[in-house]
């Protein structure tokens, strides 16, 4: 069984095991959730963003975790802490990134935003992050929408374009949370 790393009211968040790879594609890679992402993955580009997702949980301690729904283990998606990778991200590389990718029959429920007040509690507790920064596109409303929720500050003068995509999902938009800003904004999310 992999190592449940927090648990909310309705949610796991937890590590990955070898069996995921397989259940994660065939429930995530589809075009409705890939739009924003580069478009669906081949079972190789999703074999190496499986591998990198557990290389960050083996070299920092966090990652992209499993979403799981408490009640029947169903896996909803994933969120949590990496750190910055994006070629192009010049000065936020190494920072911690908080991120999400849920399936769309877990959409519009409070499931992301559950799992990303949790994932920043953690990453302002037990990782002890000075800011958490989020990346997405000018087109994803939703992602962006949850990121001013949660209290984050759009900073347009980090914003990069992401080597690995072409004009339709550049520029990369960032935004950022500082810790001493967490407990405020917590309250506010959560009120």
């Amino acid at each position: 069984m992999a190592e449940t790393v927090a648990e909310t009211a309705r949610l796991r968040l937890r590590a990955w095991d070898g069996e995921d790879e397989a259940r994660f594609y065939a429930v995530m890679n589809r075009p409705q959730v890939m739009t924003h992402l580069g478009g669906v993955q081949s079972p190789e580009e999703w074999s190496a963003a499986f591998n990198r997702l557990r290389g960050f949980q083996r070299d920092f301690g966090h990652t992209f975790w499993i979403v799981e729904d408490r009640k029947n283990g169903e896996i909803l998606g994933f969120c949590g802490l990496k750190r910055v990778n994006a070629p192009g991200a010049g000065g936020l590389t190494g920072a911690h990134e908080i991120g999400w990718r849920l399936r769309p029959e877990a959409w519009g429920k409070g499931i992301a935003k559950e799992a990303a007040i949790t994932s920043l509690d953690l990453a302002f507790s037990r990782f002890a992050a000075p800011f958490v920064i989020a990346l997405t596109v000018e087109g994803n409303g939703p992602s962006w929408g949850l990121m001013t929720r949660l209290g984050m500050t759009r900073r347009s003068d980090l914003d990069f374009i992401d080597e690995r995509f072409g004009p339709e999902l550049n520029p990369c938009i960032v935004y950022r949370l500082d810790a001493g800003d967490w407990p405020a904004a917590r309250a506010a999310t959560i009120a």
